[in-house]
């Protein structure tokens, strides 16, 4: 949180044309990341935890300029950030003499092989905003869209099962898999991407006014240090940092 409030505060000093925005918008709401890339898919099939884990609350800040009383361009900067511990659920770890391996959950186990599994996205949002309706009245309706930066992390610790490295285990014949462990980060990435909200604005004082919103953002990632196949020892695809977000803001009105 207090790295997304530096980054909007330069925000702001760097662009001299906020020194005329019309509104300042606070919003708190809901981040449900779209989690459709093969590493989400892979973590949450073999892991304790799940998608729904990853939803999870967020507050965005944004100044918006008026262009025309219909039209405004709107800068803004989204926050999320998610850390979760899971254990792997098919397999426990033991213990032998050439190292720690994942066996079925039917054995005894020596340990519960576990690792974190954290995600951070930023969001630096460009829109341009339409009110159809005109800004008066009980009831304002607005839809939008533009382009972003996304600035994300990603980083796995912990045990890793590496099911390209497959023994056998003779007394029983069951296929065993190594477990190493790992600390795969990605870290300071950016990427491309776009979005496109709609909501509903509600004044209730002369400068304020309350907001509904729901918005899509549309990004991914290229996995090319920790996760291209040098320290996990599998090539993901481009990593999702797609997302819905639900919010609730109050506006201020210059």
């Amino acid at each position: 949180m207090k790295k997304s409030l530096i980054l909007f505060l330069a925000l702001i000093f760097l662009t001299p044309s906020l020194a005329l925005s019309n509104i300042f918008t606070f919003k708190a709401g809901l981040f449900i990341p779209r989690a459709q890339s093969d590493l989400w898919t892979t973590e949450f099939e073999n892991m304790s935890f799940s998608k729904t884990n990853y939803t999870t609350t967020n507050f965005s800040f944004a100044y918006e300029y008026f262009l025309t009383r219909e039209v405004s361009v709107v800068l803004g900067i989204d926050s999320f950030s998610k850390n979760k511990v899971g254990n792997y659920v098919d397999y426990v770890g033991i213990q032998l003499a050439e190292g720690d391996f994942a066996f079925p959950t039917e054995y005894m186990e020596d340990f519960f092989p576990a690792h974190i599994f954290n995600v951070s996205i930023t969001p630096i949002q460009l829109s341009l905003k339409l009110t159809p309706m005109g800004r008066t009245g009980k009831f304002i309706p607005y839809v939008g869209g533009g382009v972003g930066l996304y600035l994300w992390n990603v980083r796995l610790s912990g045990d890793l099962v590496d099911f390209d490295e497959v023994w056998v285990y003779i007394p029983d014949g069951i296929d065993i898999y190594r477990i190493k462990t790992v600390d795969a980060w990605e870290n300071n990435r950016i990427s491309f991407g776009y979005h496109a909200f709609g909501g509903i604005m509600v004044p209730f004082t002369k400068r304020m006014t309350f907001e509904v919103e729901f918005k899509y953002n549309r990004a991914q990632g290229e996995l090319k240090e920790a996760f291209g196949g040098e320290e996990i020892g599998e090539k993901f695809e481009p990593f999702d940092l797609s997302a819905y977000q639900i919010s609730l803001g109050l506006n201020y009105w210059f």
